[in-house]
């Protein structure tokens, strides 16, 4: 069964999203990737993932991810947050990270320990 994973940038995280998902293309093509819009056009523009695009954040695509980890479709989040810029769906965002603490979904919400959680994955998808 293939590693679902869901992919959320908020724009001042876009970039390095892009960076992120360029350095572990090769794993992350073998995943169900999921997305919030606008980050999932640019993974699938810049650096060439199959992505399943939800609306943007604003507009509930938080809520649809945290939907789908509600049901048990997604394996982890990827969520590069911006702390220093505050965000009108910050209720929002809080949903998914509770959801991700109460379902015990992996949850990386930085660079660093989004490299932890997808060196993890790679690895043990690789034994």
């Amino acid at each position: 069964m293939k590693t679902r994973i869901a992919l959320i940038a908020h724009d001042k995280k876009k970039d390095d999203m892009i960076a992120l998902a360029s350095e572990y293309k090769a794993f992350l093509s073998t995943c169900q990737l999921v997305a919030t819009g606008t980050t999932g056009g640019r993974l699938t523009n810049e650096v060439g993932l199959t992505v399943d695009r939800k609306h943007s954040g604003p507009f509930g695509g938080d809520l649809q991810i945290g939907s789908l980890l509600v049901e048990g479709q997604i394996d982890c989040v990827i969520f590069l947050r911006d702390p220093m810029t505050p965000q009108p769906h910050e209720p929002d965002i809080n949903a998914l990270v509770r959801a991700c603490d109460v379902h015990n979904t992996p949850c990386a919400t930085n660079v660093a320990s989004a490299h932890l959680v997808l060196s993890q994955l790679q690895q043990t998808a690789a034994q």
